[in-house]
């Protein structure tokens, strides 16, 4: 149960932090508005750090659907967990976006933007293109999985937990090179649960929530992180 119940904390975790910084840097009443981009992305490469160093022990702290099912499938993970994983994963990162609604309620109120309420919530493209948005969320989570699978060949490197600061870059790397493109989810529950919650929430004119952008967070970093394990598992390392 511990594992399960770590990986719902963590993701939760993640996205109180990673849709709080973009809450707390676009909407109106903001202390922190128009901070921009580099906040937003160092903040979302943190709050994947944070959680990782509470719950890496218990679970693992993969936080991601995409990233569980791929070490599932290259031995590196049971199967008989994914199930709970990706349900707790789902969980967590709803509830994270409900507390993020109830924290910056006044602001999100005083905010017109339909747009910028979804951005708090979930990833959009900047061009919409479906076959590029999808190759985008791709290649972004081939880099954040291979490089994971990668910080095995590094002697030491999990001790201390410099694993997980290692993580923390891989993110800022991500964001700062390829997250102009999608918003770079990178990780099906990052944007579906919280798109779920913006869909259910009574959020003052909020607009549509977009579901028909949701098959590029799901597939693209499904598709990425399992072309990932498979391309590191065929290198005679």
């Amino acid at each position: 149960m511990l594992p399960y119940i770590a990986e719902f904390l963590g993701t939760m975790l993640l996205i109180l932090l990673g849709d709080g910084v973009v809450a707390n840097v676009t909407l109106n009443k903001s202390g922190m508005k128009g901070a921009g981009s580099i906040q937003i992305t160092f903040a979302w490469g943190l709050a994947v750090m944070v959680p990782a160093f509470i719950f890496g022990a218990a679970s693992g702290a993969s936080f991601n659907p995409a990233l569980t099912l791929a070490l599932a499938i290259d031995g590196s993970f049971d199967w008989a967990l994914v199930p709970g994983y990706i349900i707790a994963q789902f969980a967590g990162a709803f509830v994270g976006a409900c507390l993020v609604y109830i924290l910056f309620k006044e602001q999100f109120d005083a905010t017109d933007d339909p747009g910028a309420k979804l951005g708090v919530f979930s990833t959009g493209p900047s061009v919409p293109n479906l076959p590029l948005n999808i190759l985008s969320e791709a290649i972004g989570t081939f880099v954040l999985v291979f490089a994971i699978k990668g910080t095995g060949n590094v002697a030491g490197l999990g001790d201390m937990g410099l694993n997980y600061i290692f993580v923390f870059a891989i993110i800022v790397s991500v964001g700062m090179s390829l997250g102009g493109l999608t918003g770079y989810a990178i990780n099906p529950a990052r944007d579906l649960g919280p798109r779920l919650a913006h869909a259910v929430l009574p959020i003052k004119g909020k607009g549509d929530s977009n579901w028909s952008y949701g098959v590029v967070t799901l597939v693209g970093p499904i598709v990425g992180a399992i072309v990932a394990v498979l391309v590191y598992g065929a290198i005679p390392w």
